[in-house]
């Protein structure tokens, strides 16, 4: 079943939502929310309270399950501090190992209140990627490291000249906070403005997701503590090359297909690096023979489609559900 993506988006209202998601966004929480209610049944659903990383209402009479999203230091976060806090919720959903970890490690939640599901996507066909063209792509709102590859594309572009073309799917209105676009105004002129970047804002996931089949990698410079990375799986799955850091939860949602780099605080250091990885990576796919490159795509695609299908990921929800409310009805 699609995922529906609705292509206007709202503007949001001053909060969250009573489950945690903001009206008319459609950032990644909003997106896994909509999934989990489309795959999951609807009766299993209707007897938990599932809120996501912002608590706004707890029920008391159904089990309340916290699904965070934010990273530990998250202001929205701090109440898991109290174990009084804690005893609200009957299970702790982390969207990766990292995650959990850093919690663990910071706010002292304990392991035995947890649980790690990670994200999901609904595949991305794979159709083969051609050479007459290295495209880039990089579609994740802007403040996650896109001041950094935008320099580092047009010093790129002087080597490699029309070789390479980068697509930016980037905007905060994916949020409804399209006013937040404003800092980074100039950063989109010189997009519009090159002649091998094409910008093209906020878009829905479905056309994203089509742009994703034609491109060979996304250029992530993250700077963004990531907590899972749904760009990255959908590029991954997509057959698309992952260039990034190893920063944060990056590692561990890549599994090893991403093309690393030492991350680093200094961000002129940052640049520099990520120039000279993303810079090899490009050269690799120009010189590789297709079919080799196909097939080591097709390979990635097929570890991804394994751990990341919504068709996997949505037993996962049922078996945890089901052990709650037996587990509530034992008591």
């Amino acid at each position: 079943m699609g995922l529906n993506i609705i292509d206007d988006t709202d503007t949001v209202s001053l909060g969250p939502s009573e489950d945690g998601t903001y009206k008319g966004a459609m950032g990644g929480t909003e997106m896994m929310d909509l999934a989990l209610k489309e795959r999951v049944d609807q009766k299993m659903l209707d007897q938990f309270n599932i809120i996501k990383s912002r608590v706004r209402k707890v029920d008391e009479d159904k089990p309340n399950i916290l699904w965070l999203h934010d990273l530990w230091n998250d202001p929205e976060s701090q109440h898991l501090k109290d174990p009084e806090q804690r005893k609200r919720f009957s299970k702790l959903v982390f969207v990766s190992n990292w995650q959990l970890y850093s919690y663990h490690l910071a706010l002292g939640v304990p392991y035995s209140e947890s649980v790690v599901i990670q994200n999901a996507i609904e595949p991305i066909p794979f159709r083969g990627k051609d050479k007459d063209k290295i495209r880039l792509i990089y579609h994740t709102t802007p403040h996650r490291g896109l001041e950094i590859l935008v320099p580092v594309f047009v010093k790129l572009a002087e080597h490699f000249g029309d070789q390479i073309e980068l697509d930016v799917f980037s905007s905060f209105e994916a949020y409804g906070w399209k006013e937040r676009d404003k800092p980074y105004e100039q950063l989109f002129e010189v997009c519009k403005k090159h002649p091998q970047i094409n910008y093209h804002g906020y878009q829905p996931n479905a056309v994203i997701r089509k742009a994703l089949e034609k491109a060979h990698i996304f250029a992530y410079p993250s700077v963004w503590q990531e907590t899972s990375c749904i760009a990255a799986i959908e590029a991954l799955s997509a057959g698309v090359k992952v260039v990034c850091p190893n920063f944060a939860a990056l590692p561990e949602t890549t599994g090893g297909f991403a093309t690393m780099y030492q991350w680093h605080e200094d961000m002129n250091e940052h640049a520099h690096r990520f120039m000279h990885v993303l810079g090899q990576t490009i050269q690799t796919f120009i010189d590789a023979d297709v079919d080799i490159i196909n097939k080591e795509m097709q390979y990635q695609k097929a570890w991804a489609d394994g751990l990341y299908d919504w068709d996997v990921r949505k037993h996962e929800w049922t078996g945890l559900l089901s052990a709650i409310a037996d587990q509530k009805k034992s008591a």
